[in-house]
């Protein structure tokens, strides 16, 4: 018996704004590997018969779906049972993928039905026109069979005809309308929760994280040309969404493809699977391979330009590209051994120009193994009617709508433009698929953040490999007049280790010598805030050690008195100004550190980051002198260990570097100050 379910806010919210066009998901799951058909065809008889929350209803619906998928689906083994029942009754009904093409010997159409492996059937004229999907890969109906046992004994006579057909789609010509209306009930959030109900997931129990790699799985159906690889664990359902979800997309299991396959048939004509379908995914990518040589550089020219050659013709598609794999090993050990797109193909994994076209590279080790409790029992989108959708997503684009909202960083090249805006435009028509919505600055951050990620992710393989003309991988961005922020990805990013990426305002790392001599240099990072107020200052520090204490007070003794020259018009004293400092060594009095401790607070008044891999060194006087640094050379080495690329220092301190060893030499810059004016200009950020 199917189980009671509590209707939540947005449950409701999708049965009053998609009547007709939501289905229980649990239900469809049901039938998932039970018939020869993909999920959606179990969805959409679902739909027709269980459209109801009366449980016995849902019952009743539920044994007449069952009863029509046992009865008019062909298992393999059962092809021939059904032609001679054709045969036997002269006609049946069977729901089958039908394709069609023009015989032009004969100027007639011929209809194929895979699951009978028959491939000249009769259709007639007006039944193709009608329905010219059939033409361009096909899709799933229910067909009435016809067998005509006169035909049957003329000589190469074709007694299978096709006398009518119902599309399984609940799809219409006005459904991208109907989706937008139905989108402006909800909020974002719940919009999010309803997409990734619609393709099976729960997301009460997926993290923020969790949702957004999910949702940007989907990128590919609502954008032309689009460019993806996921890579990770086995069982995090990398190609269910292009298996089972949506008509418009193919899924390629690892093994040889073929160029006439996926482009162009020079012997027929035929387009191939670029043309056929919104979306070619190759799954267990390392396994892949063509049957020709150039294969591999045909993909590569469609997948830069979204044309190919074969001939004299120059042929476009928009069909993107999808590359799933598996990792044999952990993410850590993977970096240690080589770079994160090791696992593609020998043709692919080390071609920096291949790597180039990659727009997206989706963490998939950040998915769990998929187990029940991942999938939703909630309502969501009928599969077909959203697929049917996102293909006319793929007309439109919502660059346009966004420009001059964002400004990228100096370290995007064009390549690394063109994929962000591709991935942000994707997000967006997902989130917004009504192309007159206004888009928020909140849902215009998220996008560009999680494109920006992405796209690092690709920049940081093709550093890894030693290419220089991928060193800087900086990606940041600013919304309007706001302050620039630098996106990281994860598997590369950690709060106690110096990345190349500039901290936020208000964020410094600092090392000082130990003020007893017993345990070395300790590195320190400090994070200051300011909030307008009546000037109050402290560190947030519980129980701090006195010479941390004083490392503060001569900040801020120094700020107050050189607040013109190092924050212009802003006056310290209107200002409530706070630092925390985080030992990250034995070393933890904290002395020593008034410059870095100044510079953590007028970068925080300033709202401008310092430069990434930077550590600074030194202290001040209360009169605004610049103490002595007593070991350099032990400073620069420890700075060095620890992931710096540059050492701010006072420049008293340069002589006692020149016998550093080599290897600091050439790992670490460095920048020498006079006075804290000067010490600021050097670490800002450009």
């Amino acid at each position: 018996m199917t189980e009671t379910i509590v209707l939540d806010s947005i449950d409701e919210l999708a049965a009053a704004a998609f009547e007709g066009y939501v289905v229980r998901k649990d239900l469809a799951l049901q039938f998932k590997g039970a018939y020869p058909v993909p999920t959606y065809v179990g969805e959409f008889l679902i739909g027709r018969y269980c459209a109801t929350t009366d449980l016995e209803e849902i019952e009743e619906g539920l044994q007449i779906v069952r009863r029509l998928l046992a009865d008019r689906t062909v298992r393999a083994g059962e092809e021939e049972l059904f032609k001679s029942r054709a045969r036997e009754r002269m006609t049946i009904k069977l729901i089958d993928l039908v394709k069609a093409r023009l015989d032009a010997k004969s100027n007639i159409y011929l209809a194929e039905l895979p699951s009978l492996g028959l491939k000249d059937v009769r259709i007639d004229d007006a039944v193709v026109r009608d329905n010219e999907r059939m033409l361009t890969g096909g899709f799933y109906a229910e067909v009435d069979l016809f067998y005509d046992a006169v035909i049957a004994d003329e000589t190469n006579g074709k007694p299978f005809a096709i006398g009518s057909l119902r599309p399984i789609q609940l799809s219409t010509r006005d459904s991208l309308a109907r989706l937008a209306e139905g989108r402006s009930r909800f909020t974002t959030e719940q919009w999010k929760h309803l997409l990734l109900r619609s393709v099976g997931f729960e997301p009460e129990t997926l993290t923020d994280r969790e949702q957004d790699i999910l949702l940007l799985r989907m990128v590919p159906f609502v954008q032309r040309n689009f460019n993806m690889v996921e890579l990770g664990p086995r069982g995090t359902g990398k190609s269910h969404l292009f298996q089972q979800v949506s008509p418009y997309a193919h899924l390629i299991s690892g093994g040889k493809a073929t160029v006439a396959r996926m482009f162009v048939n020079n012997a027929t004509g035929q387009r191939g699977l670029v043309a056929q379908y919104d979306v070619v995914c190759f799954d267990e990518v390392s396994g892949v391979s063509f049957d020709q040589k150039d294969g591999v550089n045909i993909m590569k020219g469609y997948m830069e330009s979204g044309e190919f050659s074969r001939g004299r013709e120059s042929i476009r598609a928009d069909g993107s590209i999808v590359l799933v794999g598996n990792f044999d090993v952990d993410v850590a050990h993977q970096q240690r051994i080589g770079h994160l797109l090791s696992p593609l193909p020998p043709e692919m994994r080390d071609d920096t120009a291949f790597m180039d076209r990659i727009h997206a590279y989706l963490p998939g080790w950040d998915i769990p193994k998929l187990n029940p409790s991942y999938f939703t029992r909630h309502f969501g989108l009928v599969s077909d009617f959203l697929s049917e959708c996102w293909s006319h997503l793929r007309n439109q684009s919502r660059v346009a709508s966004v420009q001059g909202r964002v400004n990228y960083s100096d370290a995007l090249s064009g390549r690394d433009l063109s994929a962000v805006n591709k991935t942000v435009d994707g997000l967006l028509k997902l989130i917004s698929p009504d192309a007159e919505a206004a888009i928020s600055d909140e849902d215009l951050e998220w996008a560009v953040r999680i494109a920006l990620e992405c796209r690092r992710r690709v920049k940081e393989q093709q550093r890894r490999i030693g290419a220089a003309e991928f060193r800087n991988t900086q990606f940041g961005y600013r919304i309007g007049e706001g302050i620039e922020q630098f996106v990281s990805t994860l598997e590369l990013a950690s709060p106690d280790s110096i990345g190349l990426d500039p901290l936020p305002p208000g964020q410094v790392w600092a090392i000082a010598e130990d003020a007893g001599g017993e345990v070395g240099p300790g590195l320190y990072r400090i994070e200051a805030t300011d909030t307008p107020g009546a000037g109050a200052r402290g560190l947030l520090n519980q129980a701090a050690p006195a010479p941390l204490r004083e490392s503060f007070k001569v900040a801020d003794q120094n700020l107050v008195a050189q607040g013109r020259a190092l924050v212009g018009d802003r006056d310290p004293r209107e200002h409530n100004l706070t630092a925390q400092v985080r030992a990250l060594d034995a070393a933890k009095s904290g002395a020593g550190l008034g410059l870095p401790i100044l510079l953590a607070l007028t970068s925080s008044m300033l709202q401008r980051s310092l430069r990434g891999g930077l550590i600074a060194v030194g202290n001040l006087s209360l009169g605004g002198g610049v103490e002595t640094v007593l070991n350099a050379a032990a400073l620069a080495e420890h700075a060095m260990e620890k992931g710096a690329t540059s050492l701010l220092l006072p420049v008293s301190a340069r002589r006692q570097l020149l016998d550093v060893s080599d290897e600091v030499a050439t790992k670490v810059s460095f920048l020498f100050y006079t006075d804290a004016k000067d010490a600021l200009v050097k670490a800002l950020a450009n």
